[in-house]
């Protein structure tokens, strides 16, 4: 068994003694537990560090790890990062915790994401934590997520600490970066830290600032028990295992418990706190942050948001906030790649969803793929990411489908068809073409619009002009931060914003511009539905969403990646495009079947009726392929499907 930790303090009346030292220490006593009861809501901070990607969140993390001794210079770099897609990535994916001691002072620490298609794990962070360290890179300055970072945390009105990374870099700007956190959040030059969490320079100004700056959390220990949960994940024999904030009372081994919203008792089999990794205690209290496993069988009884409590207490209890959901932006269908793996991969699923509670979950089916799922993300690298992490903790083999946003259609003014058609709903929602309604049936369409967020160097405002121009977006508004700068604010549809806008922007800027986006409603637009038949039959799995105007090129695109997929077979294949209901083809192919070569049949001699028989031989040839194109199915091969579902 593993050492334990536990609190080494001056028991009985030295514990009320203000002399008392706190620290954690090991013990070689695999029963000693952690007493972490002896520090109070008083002596307690709970913070955040929050930045834009690359500022330098995880290696500030290790850093103060290392100072306070719960981790030694020679771990890994980013420590807080465990999962293998971050270190294969170098980015933060998922928000995590760890305990320490820093002047007798019960220190926890929450190291968030930074990109924004993660920024749920930043909010519900932020339940979590009295303060943040608000972290700005001296070489970049104020990026586009630094300002969303800002606002969420403004909103809840949660004490920030500025502070400026990688001061020790030759591109270092200090001084210009101060005049932007001045400008656009009016933080006082000396108020701003100035650090190097690389190299060590000034880290311990931070942990004072915490110590000094951050309230205690709003806690009362004599209250019956009441936490939140902000965090869960599953292991394969200890069930659910919650995240939870104790807001009130306590949480001992052995107690009993309830759920508001699940309705069900607990029996608590382990408390304890992330020191750096599970650490059992004998006790939790309020003000304190830890997890706690009591026999949680599903992935939904340790939903984040949950409220835990005393039973004793059920008539009264008032359950917390939680939190709002945010609503996906994009939507992909989830297969797995044998229908076989059908059942593990939706256990597989259920539990990747408890530990992101920002991706939804729907069941789907395919003709072509079988069983399945709808997964609505908060962007591509969202769901590139659950992607990766299905195949790296789960070792399942998926197809994941072309990406689609929410549509919405307006239908006529006419009371039988919305009863007939549309259950008497006047608009309805759809998110992939096989909902697409009838365009006879619609009054206008509406597609989903976002604000974009830029930063970009003054030199590339034209480029990233023409570019949101060009993504059917407009002409923003465009303000200076600083002499080098500019701050872009422009409306684009989402749906060019999640294919390939971040690329795009970030090839016409030479890799300099920083972007965030967020929803602000919908607008009409010219939507159609592109549909593909094969030989006159219908593939609802190539059909996609467009508008009318983009729907040539696109068509001209997807025949020819159909052309390349698909094998010839021993009949013409005849590849059309079409729009809606329409027979008219917007763009089409064939690829030509597979001939015998009879020319050899005549040994070189085409005199005396030899070219008769060779064309009476071809003429039996195409009657033959023509009997077989009625009765047979063109033989698409599963990897066609996933190539061209996954382009």
């Amino acid at each position: 068994m593993g050492h334990k930790l536990w609190i080494q303090v001056g028991f009985s009346s030295a514990r009320r003694l203000s002399s008392v030292n706190y620290k954690i220490v090991k013990s070689i006593n695999p029963e000693k537990l952690t007493e972490v009861d002896a520090f109070t809501p008083d002596r307690i901070r709970n913070f955040g560090i929050v930045a834009h990607v690359d500022h330098g969140k995880s290696s500030l993390a290790d850093k103060i790890l290392q100072m306070t001794n719960v981790i030694s210079v020679n771990e890994r770099k980013q420590f807080l990062d465990k999962l293998q897609v971050e270190r294969d990535r170098g980015i933060t994916v998922k928000a995590q915790s760890c305990s320490m001691v820093y002047k007798d002072h019960l220190f926890n620490l929450i190291d968030t994401p930074g990109h924004a298609d993660f920024s749920f794990e930043v909010s519900r962070s932020l339940a979590a934590c009295d303060g943040i360290v608000l972290l700005v890179a001296a070489n970049q300055g104020v990026q586009a997520q630094t300002l969303a970072n800002f606002w969420l945390a403004f909103e809840r009105e949660i004490v920030m600490i500025p502070v400026i990374n990688k001061i020790d870099l030759k591109e270092a700007k200090i001084e210009q970066v101060l005049s932007q956190l001045h400008n656009l959040f009016d933080f006082a030059p000396e108020d701003v830290l100035k650090i190097s969490a690389k190299s060590g320079i000034n880290v311990e100004s931070v942990l004072d600032a915490v110590l000094e700056k951050i309230p205690p959390p709003n806690a009362d220990p004599n209250a019956p028990f009441r936490a939140l949960i902000f965090d869960s994940w599953f292991e394969q024999f200890r069930g659910a295992i919650a995240m939870i904030a104790v807001k009130e009372g306590s949480i001992a081994r052995g107690q009993k418990i309830a759920s508001f919203n699940g309705q069900k008792e607990y029996e608590v089999a382990e408390v304890g706190i992330m020191y750096p990794s599970l650490t059992p205690t004998t006790r939790l209290c309020a003000g304190q942050i830890g997890y706690v496993i009591c026999n949680m069988k599903t992935v939904q009884e340790a939903a984040v948001g949950e409220t835990l409590f005393d039973p004793a207490e059920k008539a009264t209890v008032k359950c917390f906030p939680g939190f709002t959901a945010i609503k996906p932006t994009v939507y992909s269908g989830l297969f797995p790649v044998e229908t076989a793996m059908y059942e593990d991969l939706k256990q597989a699923v259920e539990r990747l969803s408890l530990n992101d509670p920002s991706v939804t979950v729907s069941p789907d089916s395919s003709p072509a793929l079988g069983l399945g799922w709808k997964i609505g993300f908060l962007g591509m690298l969202h769901m590139e990411v659950f992607s990766q992490r299905l195949d790296q903790e789960y070792d399942a083999n998926v197809i994941l489908t072309v990406p689609n946003v929410e549509y919405k259609a307006a239908i006529k003014d006419n009371e039988t068809i919305r009863k007939k058609r549309y259950a008497g709903k006047g608009e309805i929602t759809f998110t992939d073409p096989s909902h697409f309604p009838d365009v006879s049936d619609v009054d206008h369409f509406l597609e989903p619009i976002v604000l974009v967020t830029i930063i970009v160097p003054l030199e590339y405002l034209n480029t990233v002009s023409s570019l949101c121009v060009d993504c059917r977006g407009e002409r923003g508004d465009i303000s200076l931060i600083d002499n080098d700068r500019v701050l872009i604010k422009s409306k684009l549809p989402l749906a060019e914003v999640v294919v390939d806008f971040f690329e795009r922007l970030k090839k016409a800027t030479s890799g300099y511009a920083s972007f965030d986006y967020e929803p602000v409603g919908y607008q009409e637009a010219n939507l159609v539905r592109l549909g593909v038949s094969i030989n006159g039959r219908q593939i609802d799995e190539f059909s996609i969403i467009t508008t009318a105007g983009q729907a040539p090129a696109r068509a001209k695109a997807l025949v020819a990646k159909l052309k390349e997929e698909i094998p010839r077979q021993q009949y013409d294949v005849n590849i059309r495009a079409t729009l809606g209901n329409s027979t008219k083809a917007v763009a089409q192919g064939m690829i030509k079947a597979y001939k015998k070569d009879f020319s050899q049949l005549l040994k070189g001699n085409f005199g005396g009726g030899g070219m008769e028989r060779l064309n009476k031989k071809l003429s039996h040839q195409k009657k033959g392929k023509e009997r077989m194109k009625m009765i047979g199915q063109v033989q698409i091969p599963k990897e066609a499907f996933i190539n061209i579902l996954r382009s």
